[in-house]
């Protein structure tokens, strides 16, 4: 084994949070992965368009789908009392029994809707189910998360330059160290169904994900697109 390239190795996970949300979103993710550089997505099981989605996501053998546990609704009322463990705990292990049965198989990976797993009181309910299943948790495992590709800003103001082609190859080539990360995204098309504060932003980013030029970097730079399937073992080792 070259010990030199393994630690210079820059493995690049892209994954496509709020699969299932609204037809247009899973569209779009699905346009990402076909046509674009998305490799993994986070499928949400208590929004309308959950079954439009686990259809979508078991024709492709190639993208890695894990569970995007919502606690706090996302145009729905919230599922379960987010001040309360157990409840939430029960609410996460339904969850997580809805996906098997949607997708015949387990989630690839574990992440969550606004990442309500930060939430001290939380946290340790996350990390012990993410450990039975025997899964990455996002943050608690050996894959970095960058969350910079993002097309609002912490004032709600939208900044569409920000998730432009020219700005995501310019992160990746200056944000994105050796060892794998998990790039994550929103793309999608924009559609009636759809209850966010992050709407037109989704368009932008699925422009750039499936932009030819960015397309084309990735594949000529040393990035080695993957997903979690590909590296579930070796990240659950704590390899890098």
């Amino acid at each position: 084994m070259n010990t030199r390239r393994e630690q210079t190795r820059r493995r690049l996970i892209v994954n496509a949070d709020d699969f299932g949300a609204s037809e247009g979103i899973n569209r779009g993710i699905i346009t990402a992965h076909d046509e674009g550089i998305v490799t993994s997505t986070s499928l949400m099981v208590r929004m309308p368009a959950t079954q439009h989605a686990a259809s979508l996501g078991r024709e492709r053998t190639s993208l890695s789908i894990g569970l995007h546990i919502d606690l706090t609704g996302e145009g729905t009322p919230a599922p379960a009392d987010i001040n309360d463990p157990a409840a939430c705990r029960n609410e996460i292990r339904a969850q997580v029994d809805s996906f098997t049965e949607l997708m015949q198989r387990p989630p690839s990976h574990l992440d969550a809707h606004h990442n309500i797993y930060r939430r001290s009181h939380l946290e340790e309910v996350f990390v012990e189910l993410a450990d039975e299943l025997g899964v990455p948790l996002r943050e608690h495992c050996q894959v970095r998360y960058f969350p910079d590709f993002y097309g609002q800003w912490d004032d709600g103001e939208t900044h569409l330059e920000w998730i432009s082609p020219q700005n995501l190859t310019w992160m990746m080539d200056h944000k994105i160290g050796p060892g794998i990360t998990e790039l994550s995204c929103h793309p999608g098309y924009v559609d009636q169904a759809l209850e966010s504060p992050y709407h037109v932003e989704r368009e932008a980013e699925l422009r750039s994900l499936c932009d030819p030029a960015v397309v084309a970097h990735v594949h000529r730079s040393d990035f080695e697109l993957c997903n979690y399937d590909d590296l579930r073992h070796e990240v659950m080792a704590g390899v890098e």
